[in-house]
């Protein structure tokens, strides 16, 4: 018969902490973004096959995005660099609250969680202001064939902007283009604004003096995944949709 073998129940996993030493919320927090990086990816991969698909046709993004705020020449992506540079710069102050947490410094907590919540609520003001000026189009707008549903046949005008059926960049009508804008900076748009939310609500717990009580800042480094998960996913949108 084999030896038995002795272990010491206060060496041995319990259950009330994990192997990895890894919180639960931590633990699940990353979970979730990892499904949502799926989802993410995903979107990607089919913007990648369309755009493959509609080579010739699809519309440069240097010539659709030059617009910017109170100047009147344009300026090839310029906006969207900067937007860019404002969500990664907010990545940066979130960094910088999250070690004062691990220092229990309740100030440094509070100056840098408020510039990253500046940070996102501009990135999301910028964005809508994108959509604006995507949308209204340029004065001159494009030809475009368009389909009438009371004739049944199609129509020569002149188009405006964009919407999910048609829109006056690229050489043809190309709505994927314009469906894609939408839907891919529109989900990204909703995970900063709900962060911008998330971040004001655990600032606020941070000025009532809440996690000092608790003894720890856990749940300002759970909400600096998320939100440098976010940074993250826009750096691939910004690349992809913008810059290839």
């Amino acid at each position: 018969m084999g030896q038995s073998v002795e272990i010491d129940t206060k060496e041995a996993w319990g259950g009330g902490q994990s192997p990895f030493r890894v919180s639960y919320g931590k633990m699940m927090m990353w979970f979730f973004l990892i499904s949502d990086a799926l989802t993410f990816g995903g979107l990607l991969t089919a913007y990648g096959f369309a755009r493959h698909k509609y080579a010739d046709q699809w519309p440069k993004a240097e010539d659709v995005f030059t617009h910017f705020p109170f100047v009147e020449q344009h300026l090839p992506l310029a906006y969207v660099g900067l937007m860019t540079f404002i969500l990664i710069m907010s990545s940066v102050t979130m960094v910088l609250a999250v070690e004062a947490g691990h220092r229990m410094d309740k100030r440094g907590v509070t100056v840098w969680m408020f510039w990253t919540i500046i940070g996102g609520a501009t990135f999301v003001g910028s964005q809508a202001w994108e959509w604006y000026h995507f949308i209204h189009g340029t004065d001159v707008g494009s030809l475009r064939d368009v389909f009438d549903r009371e004739t049944g046949t199609y129509v020569r005008q002149v188009v405006h902007g964009a919407n999910m059926t048609v829109n006056e960049y690229g050489n043809y009508d190309v709505p994927q283009f314009a469906n894609f804008f939408f839907f891919i900076t529109g989900f990204h748009g909703t995970h900063v604004f709900s962060g911008v939310v998330i971040n004001f609500i655990i600032f606020m717990n941070v000025l009532k003096g809440t996690y000092e009580k608790r003894g720890h800042y856990e749940m300002v480094e759970k909400v600096g995944l998320y939100w440098h998960f976010v940074d993250l996913v826009w750096v691939f949108v910004f690349t992809f949709f913008y810059l290839l």
